[in-house]
């Protein structure tokens, strides 16, 4: 039986779900510098999830 990270789809979307998560928080809850910081977190959470469940 192979694994869900297998499909790109799986992977992508994941690290899109979390960044639309961290997204909502910085934009519900956070002002100025923080904001812009969580953002930051969002991007790298767009880049670096795929790449990491990648190898999983």
């Amino acid at each position: 039986m192979s694994s869900p990270f297998e499909r790109s789809e799986v992977r992508n979307g994941m690290g899109i779900g979390s960044a639309l998560i961290i997204a909502f928080v910085a934009f519900t809850f956070f002002e100025g510098t923080t904001r812009w910081l969580l953002l930051g977190v969002a991007v790298v959470e767009l880049v670096v999830v795929p790449r990491v469940l990648r190898g999983a």
